[in-house]
């Protein structure tokens, strides 16, 4: 049974993984945009309470 021999099936495992991780993840990597921080004001706005009409 070829398939309980684990000499071939690891070196494909590894080289899959080293293709992966060298080729695959960096140019994807390139496709993601981080979003962009905007500074938010450091004032709390004024609120106001709200009137409950059914009360």
């Amino acid at each position: 049974m070829p398939q309980l021999n684990p000499n071939p099936w690891f070196m494909i495992l590894i080289y899959t993984w080293t293709i992966f991780l060298l080729v695959v993840m960096p140019t994807t990597l390139l496709f993601i945009i981080p979003n962009e921080t905007t500074s938010q004001n450091a004032s709390t706005p004024k609120t106001e309470p709200w009137t409950w009409p059914w009360h």
